[in-house]
């Protein structure tokens, strides 16, 4: 039987999330890639509802504006005083009208639930033509929780909160995840009728259960496979476990796709990082945002890519790459730093504390280490000394350097841009390079070596260079004086 595409899906995301003790709302807070509100939203995305709402209210407008980066398919409805969840969902229906067909209500903090177990609540919920179906799990402890109390048959009588629970009812392992599927039509006329007449003054949606078994409409339920799917997160420490859960949930999948993971204790990815089959991932690596990985690189140990591109076979080593793309067959590291615009062309490398940014290296070319590489283009098969220097900023302006194809710039350059290195091109060693160097040329910009004899034992005496310079004249005479 197929699932039936819900009318709504209302997400419950107004809170303060206080525990989180954080300046940032509840759920904006990220793991693997996206806000937990994100997660949530992915998850509803996957049953094509007709219309998702997103209830708000605390940093209303901050939350607002995050949301409409998501999708035009958002709707928000503010509940400006949070006055629990029944409340919120009047709120809902107040201000879009009843909602006939199915309408399914989550939370924007749980971020584990899948599509598939939405799907299968729907499912449950058609099948056996329930007024509510109440999505629930089996805990190990369910020690905080509300707890389902079935009759005979095996639907649902009531929620009942621990604080107002029985002995019998305490042994209840069966909980609340607080996620229904609800007749529309029937909800809109039944959350009207949930009292605030408790301890805290709040409606709650759990009320509406019992409202409309009252009024002899099917309540039933449908248990999740994994009890840590429906687990909210509401503090760092709930946060924390969260990623660690859905972490390990994406490397397995990864995994079972042909991905080679060293070690998945220390390997960490988003939910939106592409790695095809036969990429091997090294103890430490960190993949983040839309990074891509093809085919047989290796990356790792110790890498961390955010929003880069990784070519067939390439290999990436100790390295920190932002916004990059490295080409097939490339070397990166160990301990480069390849920031946003930097371009490596195939079997290009940027090797040992190399710092590249807005730079595109042709095929073949090589900065086998320590240098900086800014603002520039290098041709294909050209070499770059260690310690070269692109010098690039002014002090109020970027300037751009071009190096030629084969171009061989000396150790310790400094090409002071703008300026082009030829085809073929050379520069000295040591040079400060400011003007062009024509293709085939040499460019040689240092001054001439001047040594001034007994310098240090005249400007520097008493000191211990002075009286090793002193020594090797003594260690000197007296090997003249063997000699002769």
């Amino acid at each position: 039987m197929s699932v039936p595409r819900p009318a709504a899906v209302i997400v419950l995301a107004a809170g303060e999330g206080t525990r989180m003790k954080s300046r940032t709302p509840k759920i904006l807070h990220e793991l693997c890639g996206r806000s937990l509100v994100d997660h949530m939203l992915a998850a509803a995305r996957g049953l094509e509802p007709e219309r998702l709402i997103v209830v708000i209210g605390h940093e209303r407008e901050r939350v607002r504006a995050h949301l409409a980066g998501t999708g035009p398919d958002v709707q928000t409805v503010v509940q400006a005083e949070q006055k629990g969840t029944g409340h919120a969902v009047r709120t809902v229906l107040e201000t879009v009208g009843t909602i006939g067909g199915t309408v399914l209500v989550t939370y924007g903090d749980t971020p584990l639930l899948r599509t598939e177990t939405l799907a299968a609540l729907l499912d449950r919920h058609g099948e056996d033509g329930n007024a509510v179906t109440v999505l629930t799990a089996e805990v190990p402890d369910p020690h905080g929780y509300g707890r389902i109390v079935r009759d005979a048959s095996g639907a649902v009588l009531k929620i009942v909160e621990e604080k107002d629970a029985d002995a019998r009812e305490r042994a209840i392992r069966e909980m609340n995840s607080g996620v229904y599927a609800f007749d529309g039509t029937l909800l809109a006329d039944a959350v009207k009728r949930v009292s605030a007449s408790n301890a805290q003054g709040e409606e709650y949606l759990t009320d509406v259960l019992a409202i409309l078994r009252e009024d002899g409409h099917r309540v039933g339920a449908h248990i999740a496979a994994d009890y840590v799917e429906v687990e909210g997160v509401n503090d760092r420490v709930q946060l924390a476990f969260a990623r660690r859960v859905l972490n390990a949930r994406l490397l397995e999948a990864h995994m079972r796709a042909g991905v080679t993971v060293i070690d998945p204790a220390t390997t960490w990815v988003d939910v939106d990082v592409v790695l095809e089959p036969d990429v091997v991932l090294h103890p430490g690596t960190q993949l983040h945002g839309r990074t891509r990985i093809a085919e047989g690189a290796e990356v790792g140990p110790a890498t961390t890519l955010t929003d880069t591109v990784v070519g067939a076979g390439a290999l990436v080593r100790n390295a920190v790459c932002v916004e990059a793309e490295i080409g097939p067959e490339a070397l990166v590291g160990p301990y480069a730093y390849l920031r946003p615009g930097t371009v490596l062309a195939r079997k290009a490398k940027a090797g040992t504390y190399v710092e590249m940014k807005n730079a595109r290296v042709g095929e073949g070319a090589k900065v086998p280490h320590l240098s900086y590489v800014g603002d520039a283009t290098i041709g294909a098969g050209a070499n770059i000394g260690a310690s070269a220097i692109f010098v690039n900023y002014d002090g109020v302006d970027k300037h751009h350097t071009t190096v030629g194809d084969h171009a061989f710039v000396g150790c310790d350059t400094m090409l002071v841009a703008p300026v082009t290195i030829g085809d073929g091109a050379y520069t000295a060693a040591g040079s400060v390079i400011d003007a062009d160097v024509p293709p085939g040329a040499i460019g040689v910009a240092r001054g001439r070596q001047r040594n001034i004899e007994g310098w240090v034992v005249r400007r520097r005496a008493g000191t211990r260079s002075a009286k090793a310079a002193l020594d090797a004249a003594e260690t000197g005479k007296q090997q003249g004086s063997q000699s002769e």
